[in-house]
């Protein structure tokens, strides 16, 4: 790829401070589980508050899957100490139940012990709650139990007005739409190399299929484990988090309109599939019967976005001032870190980002979705396989030539965010080049020699972690909330919530009536 050299050189003429300035935030999922290795079937735990409101910690599908929200930031390091943070307050509120350390889910007897996910009695409380109603109707509880990390990043005005001179366009908020959708198209050209670095979901317990066939030849170890040899994120293949019919939305990242006119489209477009699901009043089993419910229903690995004002959707909020950051969404739980993500993990994403903008990203058109999708679909399956080849340029090469190749330009980068020492920047760095030069040393790499070596299940594995990450929670202080302010924020949550149900003056018909307004009209 021909690199951007106006913004090259502007970012080399930046002090290394500079590089300290990007806006990140983490969302990080959990399962709450017994001591068993089994599902918590219990109520989302009182001390944290209300899902519906809480600024840090909410829910996710499932009544016990816990999501922890860190606040934006520009220090690395912090947003992992405040990951640990609210794990560590969440386990001195749940009793004796843990947070499971993997995306693929514990042992899950039926789809009946997932409960989902309650909000209160506001509209906007059972609109969530009816929202994975329909969620399970459509796909299934299995699949909604999937845990994964999200990743948000966004640039700094200087760098956008950087950007748009070194393209020779004005700097505003069409400028800054047309670089964040660029670097969104490279990322998922590139997709492939994250689920390689990071997959850390090469296998499931076999109650997830629920005696479903699959299509893969998965292989089975201890008690009930199945699992790919050379797999690396099978949470990103068609047994996890994916959606066929959402294929065929044709939802790219070509032109923002475009983009935002297909998402509404798809809220609008009556599905055959979910028309026998009613959507009336006094029997919703959905939202609706189109091919998506509400706009987060897009199972996309990358999103452009914008925080959205009360009762607005993120299409409106888009189309309203423009993209203000980017979600990463493929990432899978790192299960050897208590936060489910490392500082080291994070400065990567910083390097590959910041040359997904500098880096020619041309449209992407409906064949290049095809090959873009047939090389994660390989990596994901078959990543560790030695001599694996991927397309790139209509030419097979090596993963580990295409992976070498882009880690040499990320370094030249490093050296940049590093100020020509190598610094932390190469370390992040060096480590993803061992992992491409020993497929052992990826998590899934990992994952799968502890597990073969002590012909050990998935959950036992699992059960083990979350047992020692309990316990060091309680041994470690906190490090940037205090146990007093989440505390506060917990009852204050709870304050907020009882305040919207108390505003609440529509019946809930009306309210769904007019929250979709023209989304669902022609």
């Amino acid at each position: 790829m021909n690199v951007n050299k106006n913004l090259l050189n502007f970012l080399k003429s930046q002090p290394t401070s500079y590089f300290a300035g990007f806006n990140r935030g983490i969302e990080k999922e959990a399962l709450r589980i017994h001591a068993s290795g089994k599902l918590a079937t219990s109520q989302h735990p009182k001390g944290l508050g209300s899902a519906l409101t809480h600024d840090y910690i909410t829910t996710d599908y499932a009544e016990s899957l816990v999501e922890f929200i860190t606040p934006v930031e520009q220090n690395a390091q912090t947003s992992i100490q405040q990951l640990l943070d609210l794990h560590k307050f969440a386990y001195q509120n749940q009793g004796e139940e843990l947070l499971w350390p993997m995306s693929m889910p514990c042992f899950v007897g039926s789809e009946d012990d997932i409960e989902i996910a309650k909000y209160g009695t506001s509209n906007i409380g059972k609109m969530k709650t009816l929202y994975r109603q329909g969620l399970k109707n459509r796909y299934g509880s299995y699949m909604q139990a999937i845990s994964g990390v999200h990743f948000n990043f966004s640039f700094p005005d200087s760098f956008w007005q950087a950007w748009a001179s070194s393209q020779g366009k004005v700097a505003n908020q069409s400028s800054i739409d047309e670089g964040y959708l660029a670097i969104l198209r490279n990322l998922k050209r590139n997709l492939w190399l994250l689920a390689y670095l990071f997959g850390a979901s090469p296998a499931l317990c076999s109650s997830f299929l629920n005696g479903k066939s699959t299509p893969y030849p998965m292989q089975k170890i201890g008690k009930g484990t199945l699992y790919l040899p050379y797999a690396t994120a099978l949470r990103l293949s068609d047994l996890g988090y994916t959606n066929k019919a959402q294929a065929a939305l044709n939802i790219r990242y070509n032109q923002l309109d475009d983009y935002i006119a297909g998402l509404r489209h798809a809220i609008r477009m009556p599905s055959a599939d979910f028309a026998s699901i009613s959507a009336k009043p006094g029997d919703y089993q959905q939202l609706n019967q189109n091919v998506l419910q509400i706009e987060n229903e897009y199972y996309s690995p990358v999103r452009p976005k914008r925080v959205t004002e009360s009762g607005e959707k993120p299409t409106d909020a888009l189309e309203r001032a423009g993209i203000q950051y980017i979600e990463l969404r493929a990432l899978d739980i790192d299960p050897f870190n208590p936060a489910g993500m490392s500082v080291e993990q994070v400065r990567f994403l910083d390097l590959l980002i910041t040359w997904c903008a500098l880096t020619d990203s041309p449209d992407i058109e409906r064949e290049d979705e095809s090959i873009i999708a047939e090389n994660l679909q390989q990596v994901i399956l078959y990543g560790r396989k030695p001599d694996l080849l991927l397309e790139k340029n209509s030419k097979p090469i090596a993963l580990t030539q295409w992976s070498t190749q882009i880690l040499a330009e990320l370094d030249d980068l490093a050296k940049i965010f590093d100020g020509d020492t190598q610094g932390v920047y190469h370390q992040a760095l060096m480590a993803q080049q061992a992992k491409i030069e020993n497929p052992d040393l990826t998590p899934s790499g990992k994952i799968m020699s502890h597990l073969l070596e002590h012909n050990l299940d998935n959950g036992s594995f699992g059960l083990q972690l979350a047992k020692q990450y309990r316990n060091e929670s309680f041994e470690r202080d906190f490090h940037h909330f205090t146990q007093t302010q989440l505390e506060q924020e917990s009852k204050d949550s709870e304050l907020r919530q009882q305040s919207i149900e108390n505003a609440d003056e529509l019946d809930f018909d009306t309210f769904l009536t007019q929250y979709f307004g023209s989304s669902l009209s022609d």
